[in-house]
């Protein structure tokens, strides 16, 4: 990674908004984001005794994703679809593969169970897999944007990491990563969550 390159955009954004993302020129920003409201609804929504009720689950993951700013309003109906087609096993299915992503030590067979049920209505989509455990955990968990990660690889000449349009969890480890990284080398007021983060380097690259 370039380090000097990464200490040039946070003296551009810091130039611009000093207080980082608490500035009140970001306001506008913040509040259509709304990802402190989102992350407090999947927090209490997907609490771990939850999974006993797979259907709730899955209206949760629909309310989550279509409450999402950062997911693609191209996506959302799609996804509202395949929810509200799941029978009972379905349904099970997929919250048991949401409930190995966001609890215990199995969040890579929970990642690839859910890229593996999605893949079956083509909607393996990054954001699809990786909104939810965003909101879940924003200060572990980072939201994947096609544009944005390719964007951020490419300026900040970061070698052996090639983005790919198919989820996997090598690539999300990999840039997650990445992001951390980044994060020991900025200001702590450009990365209340790997989202910010993500959208500090976005805005100023």
């Amino acid at each position: 990674m370039n380090i000097q390159k990464l200490k040039e955009a946070e003296a551009v954004f810091l130039q611009q908004y000093p207080l980082g993302f608490t500035d009140p020129g970001l306001a506008s920003i913040r509040s259509r984001h709304k990802v402190d409201q989102l992350v407090e609804f999947t927090q209490d929504q997907l609490i771990q005794p939850k999974f006993d009720q797979p259907r709730a689950v899955c209206d949760a993951l629909l309310r989550i994703v279509s409450r999402s700013s950062m997911v693609s309003r191209f996506e959302k109906p799609a996804f509202r679809s395949y929810i509200e087609s799941l029978n009972s096993p379905a349904q099970e299915q997929l919250a048991e593969a949401f409930e190995l992503r966001l609890y215990g030590d199995k969040k890579q067979e929970g990642f690839e169970k859910i890229c593996a049920l999605l893949a079956r209505h083509k909607l393996a989509k990054w954001s699809l897999v990786s909104a939810v455990p965003f909101y879940f955990s924003p200060q572990q968990e980072c939201f994947v944007k096609p544009t944005t990660a390719k964007g951020i690889i490419k300026h900040l000449e970061v070698e052996g990491l090639t983005y790919r349009p198919a989820p996997s969890w090598d690539f999300y480890t990999a840039y997650q990563n990445l992001l951390t990284e980044v994060r020991r080398n900025v200001a702590p007021s450009l990365a209340p969550s790997y989202a910010a983060l993500t959208g500090f380097l976005m805005m100023s690259t």
